[in-house]
């Protein structure tokens, strides 16, 4: 199964934002993905944490969800809705949504990013529990092939990343495939990126696509970016370094099972 990860540099403008995911996600289903997935606030990225609030949805309506249902449709591809702002108990928070869109424009999950990014370096400062709530549940969805094959997905987002334990209960659930868009910070990114995805891959025998935020922002923000597609054995196989695109690559259910064979570390685990 082809599919690809879509790497964006995201502005503060909801419309043009949706205008390049849109024009992104055409590629990619004319290249033949048929999954694609958006990154962390492809919608917007704000002058401020609170400029989410403004573009909020109730889970189940919204331009961002139609937008994302009608993409998923009109071409025919089932697409991971990066993070998109979702309404929280409380008005001074919004949940950091990832949801998943079948080729018929339903959506079939939802994922609420568990992990809550905290950083300072002194120069840099972010803190994502100001406005941000956290899930509580790891979420997983199966995807069915056009070739008739099926592939079990393990949702993650961004700073999730640094918990494998997470990825620990995914590869627990039987899956073949961890998705994890990102907005990694250029410092940390060019620190731990690379390492990490190849990790989760590795000590979990399965595919990991990572599409991320690549650039400089209208907002001054500096995002990492090198999406890419890591296969079981932690070879990169498809990589974008810096500014928009799409990063296209093959998964294998034969190399998947001949990777588990040599190496069947997942049946050795003792804790």
């Amino acid at each position: 199964m082809k599919i690809a990860a879509i790497q964006m540099v995201s502005g503060t403008g909801l419309e043009a934002n949706l205008a390049t995911a849109r024009r992104l996600l055409e590629e990619a289903a004319a290249r033949g993905a048929e999954l694609a997935c958006l990154p962390e606030y492809f919608c917007v990225m704000g002058h401020k944490d609170t400029d989410k609030f403004k573009l909020r949805e109730e889970f189940g309506r919204g331009a961002i969800q139609q937008f994302l249902s009608d993409a998923a449709r009109e071409l025919g591809l089932w697409i991971v809705g990066g993070t998109l702002p979702l309404r929280a108990p409380s008005e001074e928070h919004v949940y950091n949504t990832t949801l998943v869109f079948a080729p018929d424009g339903a959506c079939v999950t939802r994922y609420d990013k568990i992990h809550l990014f905290r950083f300072d370096s002194g120069s840099e400062h972010y803190d994502e529990a100001r406005v941000i709530s956290p899930g509580t549940q790891p979420i997983r969805f199966t995807i069915t092939a056009r070739d008739g094959s099926a592939w079990r997905v393990g949702l993650s987002v961004c700073y999730d990343l640094r918990f494998p334990e997470l990825y620990r209960a995914h590869a627990r659930a039987g899956v073949d495939l961890l998705l994890v868009p990102s907005a990694f910070t250029f410092v940390t990114g060019s620190a731990h990126w690379d390492v990490l995805l190849r990790a989760r891959a590795v000590e979990n025998l399965a595919y990991v696509l990572a599409p991320a935020q690549g650039g400089v922002h209208e907002n001054g923000r500096r995002t990492w970016g090198h999406s890419m597609l890591v296969d079981p054995w932690g070879t990169v196989l498809a990589q974008r370094a810096q500014g928009e695109g799409v990063v296209i690559g093959m998964l294998e259910h034969r190399q998947l099972r001949e990777m588990r064979a040599q190496l069947p570390a997942l049946d050795h685990r003792v804790l």
